[in-house]
């Protein structure tokens, strides 16, 4: 049972860490990621609280998925219920089932999967079954759901995911053979072993991160280029096919890379970069970023002085968001950079547009700059 506890537990650890690294902003990652490696301490230390961490943070990452209104109160109540498990470790499969049930319509598949999780954690929680079989049984479901977010996640990015997937696992799985197959074959301890393979698999799958942060200690000057190289080389396996004739998925990929506008490592995953001209990878996200800059200055009105009035909201609502990085709604943003027109620009956000009115109209610029971009391709 040793080797397919360590089998699980890497495995486990592998995706957690997978998901944290494809985007450390997204909470829905967070959340997935955290119950992952969850699960991989509970095969370590198979305490009934530890193995609840998973079900809280399932709970979490189903409700971004479903009804994401409603996260800001889980984030309080998922320490409270981690707190009671400590009395009642069953506790946290009552909002687990109830984020389930929730998910049904938007999300059945997560459901189905949450329903086969419940099961295996109450039959562990309350002692039905023998341990030895029901935490793999919670880890083949945790898999399956890791899995899910990754490829939803991919999706909504416009992304491919099996290359990019399977190469992680395939380099974390020889890492994590060459180094704990030493501790296994000189008769180490068990702890040593899981330990071993699990910092092996760490330096992998955040070897990125990690090399960042060297960087910048060692080599300051030069720390933002080169990980501008080495994100524009990871994002190479995610990059799929561009099929035009589907509008709406052309706007929405539009609207993914006037997100990634400010990100020439991100843009290099766009299909978008299809519309460029052959050549090296950061050249053609800056070919496409040119691009999308020219679309959004077309959108601009003809007289040429900043406007407020219903014929510059579009223009605004890309151009000084993407292209200028004002953030209007974000405590932590602050710009001593700006000039008279990005302040007028700033002040008139705060003051008279909505954030829920900005993303409409982002959306709507979106598609009118996707327009824009299908009309070239059409002349080309």
């Amino acid at each position: 049972m040793f080797g397919l506890s360590l089998l699980v537990c890497g495995l486990a650890w592998w995706l957690g860490l997978y998901l944290l690294a494809r985007d450390p902003r997204k909470p829905l990652l967070w959340w997935a990621g955290a119950g992952m490696i969850g699960y991989s301490v509970a095969v370590v230390v198979p305490h009934p609280v530890v193995v609840g961490v998973p079900a809280l943070a399932w709970t979490g990452a189903i409700l971004l998925l479903a009804r994401p209104e409603l996260i800001r109160w889980w984030v309080g109540g998922a320490a409270v219920f981690f707190v009671a498990s400590f009395w009642l470790p069953w506790l946290v499969l009552l909002p687990l089932g109830a984020a389930t049930v929730l998910a049904i319509r938007k999300r059945a598949y997560f459901s189905l999967v949450g329903v086969m999780f419940g099961l295996s954690a109450g039959a562990f929680l309350l002692r039905l079954l023998p341990e030895s079989l029901t935490l793999p049984m919670i880890g083949l479901d945790l898999v399956v759901f890791g899995a899910l977010v990754a490829v939803t996640d991919a999706v909504e990015e416009g992304e491919a995911i099996r290359a990019d997937m399977l190469r992680s696992l395939v380099i974390a799985g020889f890492t994590a053979v060459l180094f704990g197959s030493q501790v296994v074959f000189f008769g180490g301890p068990d702890l040593l072993a899981f330990t071993t393979v699990a910092a092996a698999i760490a330096v992998q799958v955040l070897a990125n991160p990690l090399a960042s942060v060297v960087d910048r200690l060692a080599v300051p000057t030069v720390a933002a280029e080169r990980a501008e190289l080495r994100e524009a080389a990871e994002a190479l396996p995610k990059r799929r096919p561009l099929v035009t004739e589907d509008e709406a998925e052309f706007a929405r990929l539009t609207r993914k890379a006037l997100s990634h506008y400010g990100d020439l490592g991100k843009l290099v995953a766009s299909p978008l970069i299809a519309l460029t001209d052959d050549g090296p990878p950061l050249d053609r996200a800056a070919q496409l970023k040119s691009m999308l800059l020219s679309s959004i200055q077309r959108l601009k009105p003809a007289d040429g002085e900043f406007g407020t009035s219903d014929e510059w909201r579009y223009y605004n609502a890309v151009y000084f968001y993407y292209v200028k990085g004002i953030r209007p709604y974000s405590v932590r943003t602050k710009r001593e950079d700006l000039d008279a027109e990005d302040r007028r620009a700033l002040q008139w956000f705060v003051t008279q547009v909505p954030e829920r009115t900005l993303h409409n109209w982002q959306n709507a610029a979106a598609r009118l700059v996707a327009v824009d971009l299908m009309a070239g391709v059409g002349s080309a």
